[in-house]
């Protein structure tokens, strides 16, 4: 729980190595005794943000194996998570993949959907029941907007993310009055390494500014929310846009 001035003592993050993540994670404000776990599939590079938490103060960082596409996996993150009960869970785990090679290939757009969707929901639903017992908690599942209307360039990606999405909002509505809280954060473009062979989308965003606005909606009880904050209002004109018209939209 929450110490006496909101700081948290406990934080899990699926997807370790994210890097949007663990900007999340530096912003929160801690204890000096706060212990966070990072879950995710690709171990060094969990080590290596472990090891540069532990520089910025972290007293206790925890590295746990979390594979989204392996059964029993979710089940086994989630126990290990909870014996700190934590405060906050921050379900960032994300894989673009290549939207030419999943039109073709069954296995590869399956992976997408896995990662993005289907493997998160065990932990979801694991983390929804920790929480509920726990009576306390913040839920922040990392969405996007490219789930609001699928585009050509990434339908796949954008569909996974759409049922993670909703998903996630009923599960907020399912724990609405049980003292938990749960943020379905939709960014735009993010300049990230998984995204850096790509040219930015206009409203681009980095991992520290989508950080400060998760932030800032913690503290503000917030539902969903936009980074950046306009993207509200343009998805707004492109979910009503004629199909024909979208259809010829670049990218």
């Amino acid at each position: 729980m929450r110490d006496a001035v909101g700081r948290v003592q406990s934080v899990l993050l699926v997807g370790g190595s994210s890097e949007i993540g663990l900007s999340i994670v530096r912003r929160l404000p801690r204890t000096e005794s706060a212990v966070v776990c990072l879950a995710g599939p690709d171990r060094p590079d969990m080590e290596r943000a472990a090891e540069a938490l532990r520089q910025d103060g972290v007293a206790r960082v925890e590295v746990v194996d979390f594979d989204a596409c392996a059964a029993g996996s979710q089940a086994e993150v989630v126990t290990t998570a909870f014996a700190d009960e934590p405060d906050v869970v921050i379900v960032a785990a994300g894989f673009l993949g290549d939207q030419e090679t999943a039109e073709r290939d069954p296995v590869a757009a399956a992976k997408i959907i896995d990662i993005n969707f289907r493997g998160l929901v065990p932990v979801l639903v694991g983390v929804g029941q920790r929480l509920r017992a726990q009576g306390h908690g913040t839920l922040v599942v990392m969405s996007t907007v490219a789930g609001e209307r699928p585009r050509r360039a990434n339908y796949t990606y954008g569909a996974a993310k759409a049922g993670l999405d909703a998903f996630t909002r009923g599960l907020a509505a399912s724990l609405d009055g049980s003292g938990v809280r749960v943020i379905v954060v939709r960014p735009g473009f993010v300049r990230t390494r998984m995204t850096a062979h790509l040219k930015p989308a206009p409203f681009s965003t980095t991992p520290d500014k989508v950080a400060d606005a998760v932030a800032s909606a913690i503290d503000a009880h917030a539902r969903v929310i936009w980074v950046p904050g306009i993207l509200r209002w343009v998805m707004l004109i492109l979910r009503h846009m004629p199909e024909r018209i979208f259809r010829r939209l670049p990218g």
